[in-house]
């Protein structure tokens, strides 16, 4: 992929995963910040499934937009066909680790607590 495709992916991740996190600040604004950390709200806010579907899309996109990042300042480093290759198929993993975590924190506290 073009280094200038993988850049607009980056700033497009940017934009939504601000636009996302706004909205899950406003969730918790209007719950009172204190009583959003409570163990009933977190599990109550699980069991939602459009919020349990917003916290997954933010997950996924700051992991990409992350990772990407990670990866851009690492070939800043050094240069190489075989380091750069390394370093996107290392953070790609990386990446897809965090998310299939995330993901299965996710999923477990909203399928078990049902």
């Amino acid at each position: 992929m073009r280094e200038s495709i993988i850049m607009k992916i980056h700033y497009g991740t940017a934009l939504a995963a601000v636009a996302l996190v706004a909205v899950h600040i406003l969730f918790r604004l209007t719950q009172g910040f204190a009583e959003s950390l409570q163990y009933e709200s977190v599990i109550a806010n699980y069991q939602f499934l459009p919020y349990a579907g917003m916290l997954e899309i933010i997950l996924i996109l700051i992991s990409i937009h992350g990772f990407n990042g990670l990866r851009v300042i690492l070939l800043e480093l050094k240069q190489g066909r075989r380091y750069e290759r390394s370093v996107t198929y290392g953070c790609i993993a990386a990446m897809a680790i965090v998310i299939l975590y995330g993901s299965r924190t996710i999923f477990i506290t909203n399928m078990g607590m049902s």
